[in-house]
């Protein structure tokens, strides 16, 4: 059998798909961006046709581009942007709203209200997550009550709800798999991390009909086969996982203690904690890590929203820059005697201060102050929301502390962004020679569960390192650097905002 994999990495701003070979090599790369739709302040969509589109469109071109036919393929793996929720029509497969993306905060009232009524603790102890908008159960009960008779269409099964990868798959077998993976399903703020289940309270307190649900499968499970119409071949589906547990498996993460950290549009760094689930004290998520061949890995994980984004909206809010690689060489001219710092809580401030309410905000401009610094902030602010994930991580496993970061994402392409945060963090962090770490986990998931790629160990022995950052900034201005960038969050988080109103 060929040992040619097909990886789709759906992500928040563009879809993707590569082909990679039996020696993880990169054969063929098909990328499309599309639209982000924001009707209202804090409120983000996606058109579930435009992932479609481009998630499929980008399969064929990556096929192309490897110089291959459909028949090569081994397996598909799928990876996605995790909590962005689409409910559709079984019997038309038509969404029935936009995609409701993991940035959005609209529920952030609902999320209120659960909280003064008590319920995070009973929500946290089971999912392992904190109430936050970010998570896919309250985008659930919000389109269920603000579509016109979506309530009573999920109630009698005519509806089905997914994250985005139950969405694709849904597509790609032709409307015959309604399924996610564990990765994905322990994200909604609905599932039992510890039971490995649906949790009918949890169901009931957001009122979500069990119905809509898909089956939750291991990440390494055969999903169905592609529809022969898409391909001309049935391809097997035999790897689903979130984006985050995907790259988390992509830099061979599989030893407890080992942390790696993704910085695409936002910055998510994942603690392996083994067959251990240990609850944070300091506000990051207990998570599943993955699920392989029936056995639970779980995770310590910080999520930031805003990361990449911020680059973005340099880009394509202020104009100040016309492509992203130019932030690194600006950062480096930038005037060291300005101390701008940003604060990117475009839509609220993530771990470890879960602030819906929170907005971006810069600080420290002077009349000097221009794109250069501008840039330089936007990076830096990257760099020190790691310090703080990082941070609250080793006071929930104090192993931690010696830990070399493994990073990804396409931020980690900037040589002053590495060494930067190698600087702030006062660690090393190692870049591997493959930078697609998401998709490389996705596909190997999928070629292991077919027979074409080797185990988990074999794979880790694969990892190749690009280049070591270490630390070289001195410690008294470390410290200055950091004291600045946690008075600008104290100054932006909304009860301080609130206070001095």
């Amino acid at each position: 059998m060929s040992g040619y994999v097909l990886a789709i990495d759906q992500g928040t701003t563009s879809s993707r798909a590569i082909v990679f070979d039996d020696s993880f090599h990169i054969q063929g790369v098909g990328q499309e961006e599309f639209p982000q739709h924001f009707p209202r302040s804090g409120w983000v969509e996606h058109d579930p046709e435009d992932i479609w589109r481009t998630a499929l469109g980008t399969m064929r071109r990556a096929l192309a581009a490897a110089s291959i036919s459909a028949s090569d393929i081994a397996a598909i793996g799928i990876t996605n942007q995790r909590e962005t929720t689409v409910i559709w029509d079984r019997e038309t497969g038509k969404p029935i709203y936009n995609a409701i993306v993991w940035q959005d905060r609209r529920t952030a009232d609902v999320c209120r209200r659960l909280v003064s009524e008590g319920h995070e603790p009973a929500i946290t102890a089971k999912t392992g997550l904190l109430v936050d908008p970010y998570f896919a159960g309250t985008k659930i009960a919000w389109i269920l009550d603000n579509v016109e008779g979506a309530r009573q269409r999920a109630e009698r099964g005519a509806l089905a709800f997914g994250t985005i990868d139950s969405f694709l798959l849904w597509r790609l077998t032709g409307g015959t798999v309604h399924a996610t993976d564990a990765t994905n399903a322990c994200r909604t703020m609905l599932f039992d991390i510890e039971a490995n289940a649906w949790d009918d309270d949890l169901l009931r307190l957001l009122e979500i009909p069990r119905a809509i649900l898909p089956e939750v499968q291991d990440c390494d499970a055969h999903f169905g086969v592609t529809d022969t119409s898409l391909f001309g071949v049935a391809i097997p589906i035999c790897g689903i996982a979130g984006d985050q547990h995907a790259a988390t498996i992509g830099q061979a993460c599989f030893e407890p203690g080992m942390v790696k950290s993704t910085y695409g549009t936002g910055c998510f760094a994942v603690l392996n904690t083994g067959a251990t689930r240990v609850p944070s004290r300091n506000r990051l998520l207990t998570t599943i890590a993955y699920r392989l061949s029936g056995r639970t890995s779980y995770a310590l994980e910080g999520s930031i929203f805003i990361a990449g984004a911020a680059v973005q909206w340099l880009r394509d809010g202020l104009g100040l820059i016309g492509r992203a690689q130019e932030t690194g060489p600006m950062a480096a001219e930038a005037d060291e005697a300005q101390d701008v710092v940003m604060v990117p809580a475009f839509t609220g401030l993530g771990a470890p201060w879960w602030d819906a309410e929170a907005r971006g905000a810069i600080y420290g401009l002077t009349r000097r102050s221009g794109p250069k610094e501008f840039a330089r902030a936007a990076l830096e602010a990257t760099c020190f929301q790691t310090y703080d994930l990082l941070s609250a991580m080793q006071k929930d496993w104090p192993d931690s502390s010696d830990t070399v970061l493994r990073v990804d994402g396409g931020m980690v392409a900037s040589d002053w962004t590495m060494q930067r945060l190698s600087d702030l963090l006062d660690a090393p962090v190692d870049r591997p020679v493959v930078l697609e770490t998401t998709a490389l986990g996705a596909a190997w998931i999928a070629g292991h569960k077919a027979g074409v790629w080797p185990d988990a160990e074999g794979f880790a022995a694969r990892w190749h390192l690009e280049r070591r950052f270490e630390p070289k900034m001195a410690p008294a201005e470390r410290d200055r650097r950091l004291a600045l960038w946690s008075d600008a969050v104290r100054r932006t988080h909304s009860d301080f905002a609130s206070a001095t109103s």
